[in-house]
């Protein structure tokens, strides 16, 4: 007789099943049993940055080989003789509002104020009088009731009687509140025109160019991108090259004017712009005037018609 007795683990209905022992030290789900088995997992350990990441670069690749086929296609263009266009048709189809048409909301322009007159004030040297923004005080004062004046400051000694009078005789007939603008011209000690229409919060316009562009948009002129940049191209040319540019410079500036002005009645089209302006007075303040092409020399004389720039050109007699 056995001193123990254990049943068997094999063999009868009965009998107890041994453990099943692991073939591995770390068991894991079987990959490669087909799509419908990986899935799972992979929605589980793809973090959704990351694809939000791979969408994204996938929108920037594709927008850089649009950018890169349109550049291409510019190039080619670029390249090609045939490409050259003249943008003077592009100029003589857009549509502005002539210097006739009715007065601009100067409210939206420059702002509410409660019904108080909108005052500019510019700071200019004698010794440099900007003519062109003269001019646009002349025109200016066609559209608006305007309040002028002028003054000298004290860092100027002596300013000539014309330009003390360079507005004419001022006689305030009403009163303040009843003009739609202030124009007030103060001579003084500085390098640059300044500007400024709010006194206490604004920054001043410096440079004679750029005060001419802000003057000229209270007439309410709208232009295509086109002629805005040609516009403000001439006005740049004018004072860097024409007025302040060496002899060479000067030259190129009026082949250059001669060609435009044959196309064209104005330098930005079939319309006067700010760029004829400072142009004019660019020329009329520096000795290109003596000798100036023939198409120049019409534009010149168109200008010297209309009665601001006329009077004007009596300022430097």
């Amino acid at each position: 007789m056995p001193m123990y007795k254990v049943r068997p683990f094999h063999g009868a209905p009965g009998a107890v099943r041994a453990e099943q022992l692991p073939t591995c030290m770390y068991p894991m789900q079987n990959l490669h049993r087909g799509p419908a088995a990986a899935a799972p997992l992979h929605q589980e350990e793809v973090d959704p940055s990351l694809l939000a990441l791979e969408s994204r670069q996938e929108e920037i690749l594709k927008r850089l080989y649009e950018l890169k086929t349109a550049v291409d296609g510019l190039s080619k263009m670029i390249q090609t003789p045939d490409a050259d266009f003249d943008v003077t048709n592009i100029i003589q189809a857009d549509e502005c509002a002539p210097l006739t048409a009715n007065t601009a909301d100067l409210d939206s322009m420059l702002g509410k104020d409660y019904d108080a007159l909108k005052d500019i004030v510019i700071n200019a040297n004698p010794s440099q009088p900007p003519l062109s923004l003269l001019v646009l005080h002349s025109l200016l004062c066609e559209r608006y009731k305007i309040l002028s004046a002028v003054h000298t400051h004290s860092s100027v000694k002596c300013v000539p009687e014309n330009l003390l009078k360079c507005f004419g005789e001022q006689t305030r007939k009403q009163s303040r509140h009843e003009y739609q603008l202030g124009f007030t011209l103060i001579w003084k000690n500085v390098p640059k025109p300044q500007m400024k229409f709010s006194i206490q919060t604004m920054c001043p316009i410096e440079g004679e160019g750029n005060i001419a562009r802000f003057l000229f948009s209270l007439f309410g002129q709208k232009h295509n991108v086109v002629t805005s940049t040609l516009i403000d191209s001439w006005v740049d040319t004018a004072i860097f090259q024409l007025k302040e540019g060496s002899n060479k410079e000067k030259a190129a500036v009026l082949r250059s004017m001669n060609t435009t002005l044959g196309k064209t009645s104005w330098l930005g089209g079939n319309e006067l712009t700010v760029a004829d302006i400072v142009a004019w007075c660019a020329l009329q303040q520096t000795s290109s005037s003596n000798a100036v092409p023939a198409n120049v020399q019409k534009w010149m004389k168109s200008c010297e018609n209309l009665v601001p720039f006329n009077s004007a050109l009596k300022l430097l007699k």
